[in-house]
């Protein structure tokens, strides 16, 4: 599996891009929390900073490579993530409400893929029932430690996929 590697403040209102890296070390694209406007953001402190949620990741060159967001429509909620480039649309929602920790499944025309949160552990994302790829949030001297890895089966092998959807629906959460 392909590792890639960020860390985030201990606060889920921050702002600050953030860079995700490569195994080598080397800075692959960056990725932040985006409000749109200040009165979004004054907004989403009084709702518990969940209500206006998108994570958009950007090239070096800042171009923007994928954007997720959450959407509340009549009381359901779920995410949409969108391919900057191609603009293929991808649509995550929660599966089985009734469970303390819903799985959540990504769709889209071609494929379903599921992802199963867990809290302390890797939370994984599987298509035909195989792992593809994991994420796992670690709280190091108040800063989480982000660590991405990716199957070569994986058939969306770019690490902007999975960073804005991991920090939208596993980091932040609905």
């Amino acid at each position: 599996m392909k590792r890639y590697l960020y860390t985030h403040p201990n606060t889920i209102n921050d702002t600050q891009a953030f860079t995700v890296r490569n195994e080598q070390e080397q800075a692959l694209f960056t990725c932040q929390r985006d409000y749109g406007n200040r009165v979004k953001q004054a907004l989403d402190r009084l709702l518990e900073n969940k209500y206006f949620l998108t994570y958009k990741a950007y090239d070096k060159d800042q171009q923007p490579l994928f954007t997720c967001k959450k959407i509340s429509r009549k009381g359901k909620i779920h995410f949409e993530a969108i391919d900057e480039k191609t603009k293929e649309k991808y649509t995550i929602g929660y599966d089985g409400w009734q469970r303390l920790i819903p799985d959540l499944v990504i769709t889209n025309n071609d494929f379903v893929m599921k992802i199963h949160k867990e809290m302390e552990d890797w939370s994984t994302f599987e298509e035909d029932d195989r792992v593809i790829a994991k994420w796992k949030a670690s709280l190091v001297d108040d800063v989480f430690q982000m660590e991405l890895k990716i199957s070569e089966e994986a058939r969306i092998q770019n690490p902007a996929f999975y960073t804005v959807i991991s920090q939208c629906v596993l980091y932040i959460g609905g």
